[in-house]
């Protein structure tokens, strides 16, 4: 007997009704009995029909309980050397380095340039003929090392003395006679007489001259239009300075000094080495060689 809501299938050998609530079996030769438990067909089908959902089986999570990890540090910053912070070097280097040490004084003989380091140096200054400076006594060549404001400064060496140079006489070159005597003037030119009164009123410190040499052929001496002015050192650097800055006054056309000439007709690249002769006094290293025209000179 199949109650309502059932559907009958027949199967050979046996009757198997579906129940929507519930099942019914009916088996031949047997009476009709009622499962209350619901039959599945798989597995899966259990899994379905199971009331429970899977998420309660599972334990709670603690989300305040979880802190979150370090990332990991990459092994090339590790090994890294430590950023250094930018600094100033160069100003550290500048105020840690000690002043030059000052061993005297000397006086500029012309005026003259001051320079960073030699050579490769910056112009920093022109100090006027006469202006007293603090030295060192550090030489390099032709370089001297001065101190200017606490700072190591260069000018050339030719151009200091231990004696400040005397200034020059009022009114412009002195004529007057030499209270030395002029008998140095006997056979010379005018330009010669200018010369030797300008240097001897100038220099009174100079008692030596030599003017005409008739057998000295060849030479500017042998016509009168030569002198020589015998000096050395810083005071002889003097001279040929004063000489070179007077040259048309006094009618000079060619000075020699320590191995160095200068000429008018060069007179733009200044004073230039010459050849070693052999000697201080080849070399002119004891007197200044004055060679004029013969009187153009204007005083």
């Amino acid at each position: 007997m199949i109650g309502p809501g059932l559907v009958k299938v027949a199967i050979p050998g046996a009757a198997v009704a579906l129940v929507a609530g519930g099942s019914a079996a009916a088996l031949p030769g047997q009476h009709d009995f009622t499962v209350d438990t619901p039959l599945a067909s798989s597995s899966l089908q259990l899994a379905r029909d199971a009331a429970t959902s899977r998420d309660a089986l599972r334990p709670p999570l603690n989300l305040n309980s979880v802190k979150p990890s370090a990332a990991p540090t990459p092994k090339h910053l590790k090994k890294q050397a430590p950023i250094p912070k930018p600094s100033s070097t160069k100003t550290r280097a500048a105020a840690s380095a000690t002043p030059p040490k000052i061993v005297g004084s000397k006086f500029t003989t012309t005026d003259v340039n001051v320079w960073t380091v030699p050579l490769t140096g910056v112009l920093l200054d022109v100090l006027k003929s006469g202006s007293k400076v603090s030295v060192t006594g550090k030489i390099d060549g032709i370089w001297a090392e001065i101190v200017s404001n606490g700072k190591s400064r260069w000018v050339k060496a030719q151009y200091l003395s231990v004696t400040k140079p005397v200034e020059k006489p009022a009114g412009g070159v002195s004529q007057a006679a030499c209270k030395s005597g002029s008998s140095v003037e006997s056979g010379v030119t005018q330009d010669v007489i200018r010369v030797h009164r300008a240097i001897c009123n100038l220099f009174p410190s100079i008692s030596s001259y030599g003017g005409l040499r008739s057998g000295d052929s060849g030479s500017e001496h042998s016509s009168g239009r030569a002198l020589d002015i015998m000096v050395s050192g810083s005071v002889g650097q003097e001279v040929a300075d004063y000489l070179k800055a007077n040259y048309k006054k006094l009618g000079i056309s060619e000075l020699i000094w320590e191995q160095h000439i200068w000429t008018v007709q060069r007179g733009s690249e200044g004073w230039r080495g010459m050849e070693d002769r052999g000697g201080a006094t080849a070399n002119h290293y004891d007197h200044v060689h004055v060679s004029v025209y013969g009187n153009s000179g204007t005083v």
